[in-house]
């Protein structure tokens, strides 16, 4: 495997965990939204990635990682009876997102490792190369 593949395997395991970094964000900061109607409610984002086999000239394997798609939650929103708050739809019910922030941040933990795994490899990676040109310094 060259350097080049290692490269790439580990940059797009490094888009894919930016992915799931946004979808945290975009999760977070929907968490307490409130709607008027179900279909209008904010419903949780999850990336769902898949993997896909490479080859190189030698033969050996290895895998990327791509973004399949980003998918939104089925759970129903949680509905709440407050026929005062301004978003109140006729029957008095309020619908707030299922976003669980306690998941969500261990989520967002997950990945940002995951990233900084990624950024370990190449640095490796890189210093491998380094010293493979040092080899052929003279004294």
């Amino acid at each position: 495997m060259s350097f080049s593949s290692i490269y790439e395997i580990a940059g797009s395991a490094m888009t894919a965990q930016t992915v799931r970094l946004n979808a945290v964000a975009s999760n977070l900061a929907n968490a307490d939204v409130v709607s008027g109607s179900e279909q209008n409610g904010y419903r949780a984002k999850r990336p769902v990635f898949e993997t896909v086999m490479i080859e190189s000239d030698s033969g050996t394997q290895g895998a990327m990682v791509r973004i399949k798609d980003v998918e939104e939650s089925t759970e129903p929103l949680q509905r709440r009876y407050e026929p005062n708050h301004p978003q109140a739809n006729q029957e008095g019910y309020v619908f707030f997102s299922q976003v669980n922030p306690i998941e969500e941040m261990a989520d967002m933990m997950s990945a940002s490792r995951n990233f900084e795994t990624n950024v370990d490899v190449m640095t490796r990676a890189r210093s491998m190369q380094q010293s493979i040109l040092r080899l052929g310094q003279t004294s």
